[in-house]
């Protein structure tokens, strides 16, 4: 129980750091020694967790970051962004635009990672809310909200996928089950929360500011294609690599699956499609790597932190406390993962780590595929500042921590508590 006193002090070191405006990066680089050090571990570990912290989170991501902040910018730049915009605001109107955005969200969600989607659909979301005049929480909640759901609860994602492999989940069912849980839950936490926080600050229907139809801007169907061409990219990569065995053709798939390569392809076309010079095309993804500079290394500290938690063996005292409780398999699954995400920040971390430990409770009163859906309910359970999820939403809407609280963690955790309530629901209506 120490241990978790401590993690506590340090949550509310990182906290007051971060209230009196010191850097979040240094906060938490600070917060991280600090905390290593009074859960008696040794310097060098200390100082040896931080690098593999770092090098773990950045290791997997920072090449997907850069290149979807380059992609970003190219399809901004282009003019491309503003084609979107206009087909968008014709088909749903200003009144319904949340739903595109959260349609949107969820096509880019299925094949990628949280951060990978955010960093693809954040420049969409700014160039929305700049021509309807909305507020940028306004959008960009339901984009977080439909990312967010599909991390949890729908197959091809990366995390179902792994989940499923684990509980010997049948992937048709957990995707049925899934859709059925994210459909309404999306709905709350991404459409009708932000109406209800931000009720009295917005006018809906305002009068547009958009470009001309001839204003010079690239044809909607090279926009989209653009835009969303590593979605496509993934999705095919995703299910060929799944459903065809022979070489060489599987190995092409699976380049295509991965983020990275997609994202590549994607700049690479982007730049040989849009009516740049090579010269204007580099100062573009120059920019735009430089936007999200100061945000690579707030993600590589809260790695760090993250690591640190995990090797100090933290999750492990909280998997010891939370295995003794007599609850029902599906509840004690999301309240494992629940605990474990509130203490260690990575969803996918909280969500592996408490697989293995749920595993022999599958029976009766756990299906494989519930069990996927309630571990990852509770992988999305009040993100904090531990999250690296938390830093990149507060950084790119220019939040203040208590705003962050009030939006982004309380849609987690909307979509949490919302997925708890939809499983044990499925479990009472099929079984």
């Amino acid at each position: 129980m120490m241990s978790l006193f401590i993690v506590l002090l340090g949550i509310l070191l990182l906290i007051f750091l971060t209230v009196k405006k010191l850097n979040p990066m240094i906060a938490l680089v600070v917060v991280s020694i600090s905390t290593g050090l009074l859960l008696g571990m040794p310097v060098q570990k200390v100082m040896t967790s931080i690098g593999n912290g770092i090098g773990s989170t950045l290791g997997g991501m920072v090449l997907v970051l850069a290149l979807g902040a380059m992609l970003g910018k190219l399809i901004a730049d282009s003019g491309a962004a503003q084609r979107i915009v206009l087909v968008l605001m014709k088909a749903f109107g200003t009144k319904n635009i949340q739903w595109a955005v959260l349609l949107t969200g969820f096509l880019v969600g299925i094949p990628l990672f949280y951060n990978a989607g955010f960093v693809v659909l954040i420049p969409l979301v700014f160039a929305i809310a700049s021509a309807t005049k909305l507020p940028t929480l306004y959008l960009g909640i339901p984009m977080a909200a439909a990312l967010s759901v599909t991390h949890g609860f729908l197959p091809p994602h990366p995390g179902p996928i792994a989940l499923a492999a684990i509980f010997k989940a049948d992937i048709g069912k957990t995707l049925i089950y899934g859709l059925l849980l994210s459909v309404p839950i999306a709905t709350i936490a991404g459409v009708v929360f932000p109406r209800f926080i931000l009720k009295g600050k917005m006018a809906v229907g305002q009068v547009l500011i958009l470009p001309e139809e001839d204003a010079g801007l690239p044809s909607a169907v090279k926009s989209f294609i653009t835009a969303l061409l590593p979605v496509f990219l993934i999705i095919a990569g995703t299910l060929g690599s799944t459903f065809i065995a022979t070489e060489p053709l599987r190995s092409v798939f699976v380049f295509f699956a991965d983020p990275a390569a997609a994202l590549l392809l994607a700049v690479l076309i982007s730049i040989s499609t849009y009516r740049f010079s090579i010269t204007e095309a580099m100062e573009s993804c120059t920019e735009g790597v430089k936007s999200i500079s100061m945000i690579i290394l707030i993600i590589a500290a809260g790695g760090a932190f993250k690591q640190i938690l995990i090797n100090s063996g933290v999750g492990e005292t909280v998997k010891t406390i939370t295995a003794g409780l007599a609850l029902s398999p599906l509840f004690l699954a999301w309240l494992i993962t629940a605990s474990l995400r509130v203490t260690l920040g990575s969803a996918t971390v909280a969500a592996l780590t408490a697989s293995g430990l749920v595993l022999p409770l599958l029976g009766a009163q756990a299906s494989p595929e519930l069990m996927v859906l309630s571990v990852g309910a509770g992988s999305l359970m009040f993100s904090h500042v531990n999250d690296t999820g938390f830093w990149m939403f507060k950084e790119y809407f220019n939040l203040s921590l208590p705003e962050t609280f009030r939006t982004w963690t309380a849609m987690e955790t909307i979509v949490s508590l919302l997925g708890l309530f939809g499983v044990l629901l499925l479990q009472n209506l099929l079984f």
